[in-house]
């Protein structure tokens, strides 16, 4: 077993959540300067252990720390994952192939996120493209701060590992196949997948299929609340219903469909089973009906979503000058990029029907729902959090997807559907890390997913490292 480390200490950030760091900022008991000092403090003595930065942008933001900010985060620090446009700062996606040009000027989910007054210390690490589920590649290994020695989830993972460990209280993520709710799960955090087009579309809005959702990872339901109250100020997307300020928790009891096995993926791990039982009790106990549930998946969902990444694979790798800038080199791309690129290549002639399947799970999601259970209650991933390894950069790319494509056997469906999930702690398990829960409403219900989240949390605090191993303070 590995090192379990956290920098939660006696500073300007403390052990507060982005809420908390805020208000500490509003009411003048800590300056902007502070927090972010603080967290730059704290990256420098956590991240040779953690591997979590991908590129740290400490001048800026101890420049922006003393200017005027406005939003509900103003001056609060935190970090933004390597694969959105920032001005100043190369977009790398976690990979050697592409150029380390700087951007000339943020990209509209930058720009959104800087509108809540966040203050970015850096950019975070993740899998070359965000193909998998762990934060490893040839170029660095991050770390899960529970246990040093298991992966911290992915794609987000590097903001992940940030969030959980205490650099930061909150940190920018996407999710394309679950990649906001499995690091989330792994690092014991809140990891919220919105709906489709709720906040502003990056690269994401010219796929075929817009599976990639961009979001936050937090350690408190009342930050990914907040962010997301925040953020409709500055673009609302009018043919949803808007989250709006959250101030109290569901108190109305829900039906709630229980699937514990995937349709897609093999049956789950028994210690995830028990841990994910133990919160439909708890759900149960708060008033709601848990009931089983078997949500009506075809069996070719999981070749349909495969052949997309590696469609997406093969246009990234083909195009990589075109798409991502003069520089560009194919060569430099990992096994198993090249191995999906490879594949994507092949099934190019059958990419109609997968496009067009995968594009009518939106509506057969909402059929689900209207006939269904208000939310549907499912594992994160179908097995504990992998070590770190499972998911290398030097495992056979062939035996690489196949394990991938087992472990992430529930949080597809909502990537292809477009309908919205959250990722919430719901215990340990026989290692002492933690195991996440999923709740999945229909498009539109984030309110209805943050209000049921807050109701868990406030019943059952989530466990924090810093409770839990109060002796790893580095």
């Amino acid at each position: 077993m590995g090192q379990r480390v956290h920098a939660f200490t006696d500073d300007a950030l403390g052990d507060l959540d982005a809420t908390g760091v805020a208000e500490a900022i509003a009411s003048g008991s800590i300056s902007a300067s502070d927090a972010v000092e603080a967290a730059i403090v704290r990256a420098e003595k956590l991240n040779p252990t953690l591997d979590a930065l991908m590129r740290d942008d400490f001048a800026r933001a101890r420049r922006r720390a003393g200017e005027s900010r406005t939003g509900a985060f103003a001056g609060v620090p935190a970090a933004f994952k390597d694969n959105i446009p920032v001005a100043g700062l190369p977009m790398t996606e976690g990979s050697a192939a592409f150029p380390r040009t700087p951007h000339q000027k943020n990209g509209a989910v930058a720009a959104q996120y800087l509108a809540t007054g966040l203050i970015p210390i850096a950019t975070t690490t993740m899998p070359e493209f965000g193909w998998t589920c762990s934060t490893e590649s040839r170029i660095f290994t991050t770390r899960n701060p529970w246990d040093t020695d298991v992966s911290a989830g992915g794609s987000s993972g590097g903001s992940a590992a940030l969030v959980a460990s205490g650099v930061v209280p909150i940190a920018h993520g996407n999710d394309g196949g679950g990649s906001v709710r499995i690091p989330a799960a792994a690092c014991g955090l809140v990891g919220l997948k919105p709906t489709r087009g709720r906040l502003r579309l990056g690269d994401a809005g010219k796929m075929p299929v817009r599976i990639v959702s961009d979001s936050v990872l937090a350690r408190s339901v009342r930050d990914v609340a907040r962010f997301y109250a925040e953020a409709e100020k500055t673009y609302k997307n009018r043919t949803l219903p808007a989250i709006g300020r959250i101030e109290r928790p569901l108190e109305r009891p829900l039906r709630i469909g229980l699937m514990l096995d995937s349709p897609v993926a093999p049956a789950t791990d028994p210690q995830v089973r028990t841990v994910v039982e133990t919160f439909a009790a708890s759900l149960e106990a708060l008033g709601h009906t848990v009931e089983p549930y078997a949500v009506n998946v075809p069996q070719f969902f999981a070749d349909d979503f495969s052949r997309y990444w590696q469609f997406l694979a093969f246009m990234g790798s083909s195009q990589g000058e075109k798409l991502f800038g003069k520089g560009f080199d194919a060569s430099k791309l990992e096994p198993l990029t090249v191995e999906l690129a490879r594949r994507g290549k092949a099934s190019l002639p059958k990419a109609p029907l997968y496009f067009a399947r995968l594009l009518a799970s939106s509506a057969a999601s909402r059929r689900e729902f209207r006939r269904g259970p208000d939310v549907v209650l499912t594992p994160v991933l179908t097995a504990p959090t992998p070590e770190l390894g499972f998911l290398g950069p030097d495992v056979d790319p062939s035996v690489h997807f196949d394990r991938l494509l087992d472990l992430v056997g529930f949080t597809p469906l909502a990537n292809a559907s477009g309908a919205p999930a959250i990722s919430l702690p719901a215990g340990v398990d026989d290692r002492g890390l933690p195991v996440g829960a999923m709740l999945s409403a229909t498009h539109g219900a984030e309110r209805l997913l943050l209000e049921l989240a807050l109701q868990v949390e406030q019943a059952h605090p989530f466990e924090r490292i810093q409770d839990a191993f109060p002796g790893a303070e580095q």
